[in-house]
């Protein structure tokens, strides 16, 4: 796609496959749920265009990346280690940084625990959390939003095959142009809302959503609701907010 580059790293321990074009200082771009590096497709062929080196991985249980199978491996430690390494791996002391949703928290953990890593931090759609040393995560969320908040029914076992059950692409497609009011719920009951009806918007074409349903069809979602999965797992001890 209009010259961007495609290639793995090792880091971390796992296997990482990153996008990238052009040369000069480093856009790290990080995505979230449901994504892939493809995300930001369009944002590096324009940072590479105005002389950025735009640098886009699936991040660790995504895409054409190793997914560990192991709910401990998607901890914020071993996910700021991916990037930390990969930083390490493109020859440069510190980048640039932009990341979406799971991206975006990720982003911010490494700002704390690397900050000489990062230049600068751009932040969409999930701002700063500092945890609360004697509240979980999915507990309270839990409490105030039920069990059907999708957090919450994230951590069912056997959720990634009831997502199969309705395929990669009914339930990307549901995720991705859903925009309900209020918090976004799974009843157990026809979770995701899949309806024949639903139009792809103008930003997502059929031949956008393929990719993606092709790379969950290979992968599967269990690495991506692992970070969901491991997010009680942190030790508050660690967290130096």
């Amino acid at each position: 796609m209009e010259g961007i580059e495609h290639r793995t790293l090792n880091v971390n321990g796992i296997n990482m496959h990153v996008a990238e074009k052009g040369k000069g200082p480093v856009v790290l771009f990080l995505h979230g749920f449901p994504e892939l590096w493809y995300t930001w497709r369009h944002q590096i062929v324009a940072l590479a265009d105005q002389g950025y080196r735009a640098v886009a991985p699936d991040l660790r249980g995504y895409g054409d990346t190793d997914a560990p199978k192991e709910v401990t491996s998607y901890t914020y430690f071993h996910v700021v280690g991916d990037l930390v390494a990969l930083i390490e791996s493109l020859g440069v002391e510190n980048v640039f940084l932009v990341a979406h949703d799971w991206g975006a928290m990720i982003g911010w953990y490494l700002c704390l625990f690397r900050p000489d890593l990062v230049k600068a931090y751009v932040c969409l759609s999930v701002p700063l959390r500092p945890r609360h040393p004697k509240m979980k995560p999915i507990p309270t969320m839990r409490a105030f939003l039920g069990d059907d908040y999708y957090m919450c029914r994230f951590q069912d076992p056997g959720m990634e095959d009831e997502m199969a059950k309705y395929g990669s692409e009914a339930v990307l497609k549901k995720i991705l142009i859903d925009r309900k009011p209020g918090p976004p719920c799974l009843p157990k009951d026809n979770p995701f809302g899949i309806s024949t009806d639903d139009k792809l918007p103008l930003w997502l074409s059929q031949d956008d959503l393929n990719y993606y349903s092709t790379k969950f069809d290979q992968k599967g979602f269990t690495g991506g609701l692992n970070y969901y999965r491991a997010l009680d797992l942190y030790d508050p001890n660690y967290i130096l907010i």
